[in-house]
Parts: C-alpha cells; structure tokens; sequence
C-alpha cells in the first residue's frame, strides 16, 4: 500500500505565499510521477502541476502558470508546491497524487494517478 499525505493548507491573504509539501510513503518501488489537483465544491478537479519522475521537467495549468513551482527531492517520491500571487480564485481543496506508470510527459487527467492524498486546503481572503 502507498500513502500519500499533504501539508502546509491554511489562510492567506490575496497577494500572498503558501508552499504545500507532499509525500508518497509505503511500499514504493520507485520513484513516481507526482502531481497535484484542486478541487472547489461543485466543480471538478483541476490539473494544477505535475512533475517527472526524475525531476527534471514540470508542467502546469494555465491558471497557474508563472505563479506556482512545483520541486521535488532527487530520488524520493515528496514534493512541494510553492504558491505566490495568491487570490481568492485559487482558494480550493489541494490534493496531491501519485501515477506508477512510466509515462514520460505527465497526464493531466486525475484518471492516470493511482495514489491520492486525504487534500488540504487553501484559503484566500481579500
């Protein structure tokens, strides 16, 4: 069984900074594509990053771009997002995934992750 846990949701104001950390723990066997979604009630989950398994490629969602960064440790399945720029639109549930496949380019399809953390969520006022 692999576990995956986030941290680092909470209150900010618009403008301001939030990094979220995640890990994918248990019985890995390798390191995996790690990605993270967000997700407001009503409304479906959105893609917000993703990056490769060796870390050396990250991708992101348009609503996203130029304001969040997405790293992780060589060699082990945690990562971190890093938010700036924040407004109220990104105020969601975030949760972190895990995808064993091989792929090269990371999905942007909640589809392809087969390990999902429990979310956290991030909170922005005006």
């Amino acid at each position: 069984q692999v576990q995956v846990v986030e941290s680092g949701g909470g209150s900010v104001l618009a403008g301001g900074s939030l990094r979220l950390s995640c890990a994918a723990s248990g019985r890995t066997s390798s390191t995996y594509i790690m990605g993270w979604f967000r997700q407001v009630r009503g409304k479906e989950r959105e893609f917000v990053a993703a990056v490769t398994r060796d870390g050396y490629s990250t991708y992101y969602g348009d609503s996203v771009k130029d304001r969040f960064t997405l790293s992780r440790d060589n060699g082990k399945n945690t990562v971190y997002l890093q938010m700036t720029s924040l407004n109220p639109e990104d105020s969601a549930v975030y949760y972190c995934a895990a995808d064993r496949n091989t792929r090269l380019v990371p999905s942007i399809s909640r589809d392809a992750y087969d390990y999902w953390g429990q979310g956290t969520q991030v909170t922005v006022s005006s």
